[in-house]
């Protein structure tokens, strides 16, 4: 069943295509958004904020948030908690 979780400014994303949620601070994680945006996969969720969390997606897309990783880190697992419990 698809999960959903909220990435800022109404933004949703499946948790099921989360492959890694980043800080957007390292120079590999620099180059590949750079690379992203290049090859058209990246969606800019940030609504024109500092990127502060870089989602890797399934199918190569990057998604960029201006969440901090910690705070997209915990509603993924308080989604997991609440699907286990049900």
């Amino acid at each position: 069943m698809k999960q959903f979780i909220h990435i800022g400014f109404g933004n949703l994303v499946n948790t099921d295509k989360i492959i890694a949620v980043v800080s957007p601070d390292s120079a590999p994680i620099k180059r590949l958004v750079q690379n992203a945006r290049e090859k058209g996969t990246a969606i800019d969720a940030t609504q024109g904020r500092k990127t502060k969390a870089v989602l890797v997606m399934e199918d190569n897309q990057v998604v960029l948030s201006a969440l901090l990783p910690d705070t997209i880190g915990n509603r993924v697992q308080s989604e997991r908690i609440d699907e286990d419990e049900s």
